[in-house]
């Protein structure tokens, strides 16, 4: 952490400096985000950021390169997970910039603006084993890594390791397991759970560590945290110096082909740094002395991508899937800034359609609210101007529930209060289980309730459209 400010903030190329920017709440009448969003002249849009948790990099996560290019530019945003217990409780209301940078020299895609990680991970409320599907993919993960690649022996140590849910998938098939995890309160449901859990960040010196003290690992794992950290290169070498010369790194991380294809929204906020694509990714892993030997689509969080790796020169060889998953990317022109500006262009486009939607709704009379206290929350809440209009959100997730969501201070309530409320529309805030709630929610629809659907299109979802999906 003592390493945190050390990157400037100073402009240049890369856009304003935005410190000395006033912060205003969206409810404020002289809120310049409730009027037109002027660019400024590094043609960035000109909304007000500001807060002391941040800093802004000027050099590519994975090379250091600093030809990096911003290809999509979005609203600022507020920091997900922060419920304050009054409407008058203003901490934690500032936003932060969630634009997107390509690097031009190896085609990575990622934030350069960077919180705090000690702000991004205190009161951290996702468990994995919440989600049942979660826990199914986990399961099929392991029968992988175990029977597929033989790794049925030796020590399996998770990076970002939560609550253990996927380490007791390889513990029930014979590995010891060891958890690294910095979330001290869901560190400690793991080892009640009976799964050892190392409540500090992966680093280098700890890998050398548990390297000395245990010996070395035969699977690495880190599950939707390999785009979590600022230090890619820290990470990478701690990974290599816990594994075995035999041993494997599994990993899987949002995909960027996804992510631009089906317009994945609720991807972007401050602790996804990086939003990785295959070839970037093996230019990097093979610096640090690794190599990908096989890569796997599926659907987990609307699109993601399961890599293996091993050390380079390992025993085992690359599949087929890795060239043509490369070949796939070049003629997406994934690694190219064009590849990726379309994902802007559509936010802009949704944006003024959502932004008509809600001011003819309003104009109406309509009373609208939100489901699902997500983490993509607060991008959705930005992205599409909703902070000052809607009036609660439903869930009933208990360390949020009777709370309101900072900055915008919108109350959660319970989802029993969905019919006795009955808001005229209900924007779904949690995208990815959009599906699963309109059909728990049916009864809502049937007494004259629309849900509303942001991402990949806007749409507006009656019984009738309901019985379609």
């Amino acid at each position: 952490m003592d390493n945190f400010w050390k990157i400037s903030r100073t402009p240049g190329r890369l856009g304003i400096d935005y410190d000395e920017t006033p912060f205003f709440h969206p409810r404020d009448p002289i809120n310049p985000m409730n009027d037109s969003h002027d660019a400024d002249e590094s043609g960035r849009p000109s909304w007000p950021v500001g807060g002391p948790h941040w800093r802004r990099r000027d050099s590519c996560r994975l090379c250091d390169s600093e030809q990096v290019e911003m290809v999509a530019a979005l609203r600022p945003t507020l920091l997900p997970e922060r419920y304050v217990d009054s409407p008058d409780d203003t901490s934690a209301s500032e936003r932060y910039p969630v634009d997107l940078y390509m690097c031009r020299s190896c085609g990575h895609v990622q934030l350069l603006d960077v919180i705090d990680p000690s702000c991004l991970w205190s009161g951290y409320t996702y468990h994995s084993a919440q989600n049942q599907s979660t826990l199914d993919h986990f399961e099929e993960v392991a029968e992988r890594v175990v029977t597929g690649f033989g790794q049925s022996r030796g020590m399996a140590v998770d990076i970002g390791s939560n609550d253990g849910s996927l380490l007791r998938c390889f513990q029930r098939r014979g590995l010891t397991a060891l958890g690294i995890d910095p979330a001290e309160e869901i560190a400690a449901r793991a080892m009640s759970a009976g799964v050892e859990t190392i409540p500090q960040v992966v680093s280098l010196e700890l890998a050398q560590r548990i390297r000395r003290d245990r010996g070395p690992a035969a699977v690495v794992t880190a599950f939707n945290v390999f785009a979590h950290t600022d230090d890619m290169a820290e990470m990478a070498a701690s990974i290599h110096a816990l594994l075995a010369d035999d041993g494997l790194f599994v990993f899987e991380v949002s995909y960027l082909l996804d992510i631009v294809e089906k317009f994945l929204l609720g991807t972007i906020f401050h602790e996804h740094l990086c939003h990785h694509s295959l070839i970037p990714l093996e230019q990097f892993l093979r610096r640090h002395g690794m190599e990908i030997i096989d890569v796997d689509r599926v659907d987990v969080q609307g699109g993601s991508l399961v890599g293996v790796a091993q050390r380079s020169g390992g025993p085992r060889p690359i599949a087929a899937t890795v060239a043509a998953l490369r070949e796939q990317e070049l003629k997406r022109e994934l690694n190219q800034p064009a590849g990726v500006r379309a994902f802007g262009d559509q936010l802009q486009r949704l944006q003024r359609s959502t932004s008509e939607l809600v001011a003819d709704w309003r104009a109406r009379g309509a009373s609208i609210a939100g489901y699902g206290a997500a983490r993509s929350g607060p991008t959705l809440l930005a992205q599409f101007d909703l902070g000052g209009v809607i009036e609660c959100i439903f869930d009933d997730h208990f360390q949020k529930v009777n709370k309101f969501t900072n900055g915008d201070r919108i109350p959660v309530v319970p989802t029993d209060e969905l019919l006795r409320r009955q808001p005229d529309y209900v924007f779904i805030l949690a995208w990815i289980h959009a599906t699963p709630i309109i059909q728990k929610n049916l009864e809502y629809l049937r007494r004259g309730g629309r849900f509303v659907v942001c991402c990949p299109e806007v749409r507006v979802i009656d019984l009738e459209e309901a019985s379609r999906l």
